[in-house]
């Protein structure tokens, strides 16, 4: 049974939590483990709509993100996923603070997989919950990542 690598899921917390697209969002993966994912965002007026609410389609990206995550860890090395579909249930408004995210891998197959995630408030509150339907694209690693450790010992 292979072993994930716990040199390579610390340097790819690093080089997730420092792409563009994770700053703008103010996210964070905290952890990362087979079938499972674990974020953080916090909440900053660029993330709030019209109405002083966080905006859901910064909630939705959270929702993806977390799903997604959650079926990394279950990849071959240097095999990629990408999201083809993705469901939402916005339950509850939420202005302000930090906002954590569990990432559950449903599924993950040879070309789909399914990851679920829900995003709860700091007082407990849940706030959305969605699925991500993922292709799995074999052959695709990080673009412009360093060398990382080996995915498996």
């Amino acid at each position: 049974m292979r072993k994930l690598n716990t040199d390579y899921l610390y340097a790819v917390r690093e080089l997730i939590n420092n792409c563009p697209y994770f700053r703008l969002l103010s996210m964070n993966v905290l952890e990362l483990s087979p079938g499972h994912a674990l974020m953080e965002a916090v909440v900053e007026e660029k993330h709030l709509q019209a109405f002083g609410f966080v905006h859901g389609g910064a909630l939705a990206s959270i929702i993806d993100t977390a799903a997604f995550w959650s079926a990394f860890c279950d990849l071959d090395e240097n095999t990629g996923i990408t999201t083809v579909d993705l469901k939402l249930n916005y339950l509850a408004p939420v202005k302000e603070g930090k906002l954590i995210a569990r990432g559950k891998r449903i599924k993950l197959g040879k070309t789909l997989g399914l990851g679920e995630a829900e995003i709860i408030s700091e007082d407990g509150k849940l706030i959305a919950q969605g699925t991500s339907t993922l292709i799995v694209l074999p052959g695709f690693g990080f673009a412009g990542a360093p060398e990382l450790p080996p995915k498996f010992i």
